[in-house]
């Protein structure tokens, strides 16, 4: 199908408020367990009420799901458990038609190991065309029984894989995810038809998986802590992969994002040039704890990154693979770090709360776009999953101390008194839902003028309303310690008090929204955040 009439000098990316669906927990239209892609279309209404301007797809193609689609069989072709690609090309109209853009997920590090080039790749033998798409070599060791590298995994555990012939194949993740070899120019012409497949489908953009691990040393040296280059992170070479794809991107008129975890704020803008990504995610103010002078700090380091290429900052709290930030809030590190996640952390729910209903308005009134987690709308808190329901490969490959990813991936609740909370007829979710989540049901806090969907509601409202917010210039005014005060333009100001006091609002002619109510007397208490006029 061609792609929707959109203009191709529009830059609506620099301020969007983009929505992450997660599918298999977002809305189950079949009613067998699982998130579809008929759930997420009889949920456009809501969507569209919530006021964003995009949805991006975590993947929905073709997948074995041992980690949760990120193991991709098939780019081309939706995985049953989903739809169909009729389904996602009709979902992609009717979201457009509703003034929703999407944004698919799009993994070309790796592939699953039930690909059909990995399949004729083990099937074809040592030194064959299929094996050199991706990274097979002979072991060490008399017998070659050692790895070809000691290559630390993106997972716990090893990064090597011995098939029966005795060769080993790479992979940063799970076994069942080998990495591709992108010196190989079938990968490349690939991953290019691939993005063209689904710009021609309508979708108005795509974000990179994991985006800066594609290209390897050659050599495959060993790991050495601290010697650069890294050996097969943030190479030189993938530049020139990403100015081929955003010659792609603009023939469409479409945008990227990157997954880009990287220290180096000069390594890290490069991919942000006007030649390849659009905008890469903001992994810093993610993890960054409850503490102002590091959010403020953090704030103007990643201004500061993006304004040698004039890109757009993006902003987010959470995503699928973090601990839901009510529940990160409310403990003693408020940060977040993968190697720190243990089972029975302590919790305060109400203080986490507060501070991330204060955190949603810092977030909405940054310069630049926004990501928006499924499930933050609602206050929904980590789930404890029981240990034997449990899914994630992180849980396994760690031994069992890390509790994994899934207890921000459950099922969302719609309707409080509805079997599963309204998420689905019929069948048990697929991960369970807590006992308690009636209380976070979209129906019940759709008609509370004090809930967090009401806050996010009138918040994404007056974002996209008031002409100070979005992408555009800030600055700091002067505060009390402990306080942020943000200035936009067009008179507007974010107060954040993140100390342990009430302090004193600044001069304001108006109250836009405050995270929580406001005394009389024009404090601001703890852990509250306000929009002013002045």
């Amino acid at each position: 199908m061609a792609a929707p009439d959109t203009p191709r000098t529009d830059d609506w990316w620099r301020s969007a408020a983009i929505y992450q669906v997660y599918p298999r927990s977002f809305a189950d239209g079949d009613g067998d367990g699982t998130g579809d892609l008929a759930g997420v279309r009889a949920r456009l209404p809501y969507l569209a009420e919530l006021g964003i301007d995009a949805l991006w797809f975590t993947p929905w193609y073709a997948s074995p799901l041992v980690d949760g689609g990120y193991d991709v069989a098939d780019y081309r072709t939706i995985d049953p458990a989903f739809g169909t690609l009729a389904e996602a090309e009709k979902l992609i109209v009717e979201a457009r038609e509703t003034g929703i853009r999407v944004i698919v997920d799009i993994v070309p590090n790796h592939v699953s190991d039930q690909h059909v080039w990995f399949r004729e790749a083990l099937e074809a033998g040592p030194g064959s065309p299929e094996r050199a798409r991706f990274h097979f070599r002979p072991g060490r060791g008399e017998h070659g029984e050692l790895p070809p590298n000691d290559w630390p995994s993106q997972f716990a555990g090893n990064t090597w894989t011995r098939v029966p012939d005795g060769e080993w194949y790479l992979h940063l993740f799970t076994p069942e995810q080998p990495d591709l070899n992108w010196s190989h120019p079938d990968v490349r012409r690939e991953h290019e038809d691939i993005l063209r497949f689904w710009f021609e489908r309508g979708v108005a953009g795509v974000r990179i998986d994991s985006a800066a691990l594609l290209t390897k040393d050659p050599d495959l040296p060993d790991f050495v802590e601290g010697v650069d280059p890294h050996p097969y992170i943030d190479q030189d070479e993938i530049h020139d992969i990403y100015r081929s794809w955003r010659a792609i991107a603009d023939e469409y008129g479409g945008v990227f994002v990157g997954e880009v975890w990287l220290p180096d704020a000069e390594r890290f803008a490069r991919y942000l040039r006007p030649d390849e990504l659009h905008t890469a995610f903001n992994f810093a103010f993610l993890s960054c704890p409850w503490e102002p002078d590091r959010l403020r700090r953090t704030i103007d380091d990643t201004l500061a990154e993006h304004a040698p290429v004039g890109a757009p900052a993006t902003w987010v709290l959470c995503n699928h693979d973090v601990t839901r930030t009510v529940t990160r809030y409310g403990r003693d590190d408020t940060g977040f770090d993968f190697a720190k996640k243990r089972f029975g952390t302590p919790t305060d729910l109400a203080l986490g709360t507060r501070r991330a209903r204060a955190a949603a308005l810092l977030t909405l009134a940054l310069p630049g776009s926004v990501y928006l987690y499924q499930g933050e709308e609602l206050g929904l808190p980590e789930a404890d999953i029981p240990r034997d329901r449990i899914q994630d490969p992180m849980h396994f490959r760690s031994g069992g101390t890390d509790p994994g990813r899934d207890g921000c991936r459950v099922p969302l609740p719609w309707e409080a008194d509805a079997p599963s909370y309204g998420f689905g007829a019929g069948t048990e979710p697929w991960l369970p839902q807590p006992a308690d989540w009636a209380r976070y049901a979209v129906d019940r806090q759709a008609t509370d003028p004090g809930s967090m969907l009401t806050l996010y509601r009138t918040a994404l409202e007056l974002r996209r309303t008031e002409a100070g917010f979005g992408d555009g210039p800030m600055e700091w005014l002067p505060s009390p310690d402990g306080v942020l005060t943000i200035a936009r333009a067009e008179g507007l100001l974010c107060v954040v008090n993140l100390s342990a006091d009430p302090v004193p609002l600044p001069p304001h002619t108006d109250v836009l929204l405050a995270s929580d109510e406001l005394p009389t007397g024009g404090t601001l208490p703890p852990d509250i955040a306000v929009w002013l006029r002045t």
